[in-house]
């Protein structure tokens, strides 16, 4: 599903993540356009929960994880994803 990324791919798209760590199961809902839920298993400490969001993230969109960035966010759970062209950094 790749209906995130624009269609002349000159731009990231952002995508508005909330998240729940330490679940006891890892899903991700999807609640807008550009709004997730993401529930990961991992405890929200030393950037493992938010490695697991960007994995699971890309899973559920098709993507490869460096695909994504987190741009905003990282010791919140209401985060900012973008989605990147495969060349930029």
């Amino acid at each position: 599903m790749t209906a995130v990324s624009r269609k002349d791919g000159s731009a990231p798209v952002f995508l508005s993540v909330r998240v729940h760590p330490a679940a006891r199961r890892a899903k991700v809902e999807k609640l807008g356009p550009r709004e997730y839920k993401v529930h990961v298993t991992a405890p929200p400490e030393k950037g493992r929960a938010n490695r697991e969001v960007l994995e699971a993230l890309a899973s559920h969109l098709g993507l490869p994880v460096s695909r994504l960035r987190l741009v905003r966010g990282t010791a919140s759970r209401i985060k900012t994803v973008a989605v990147v062209q495969e060349g930029d950094r």
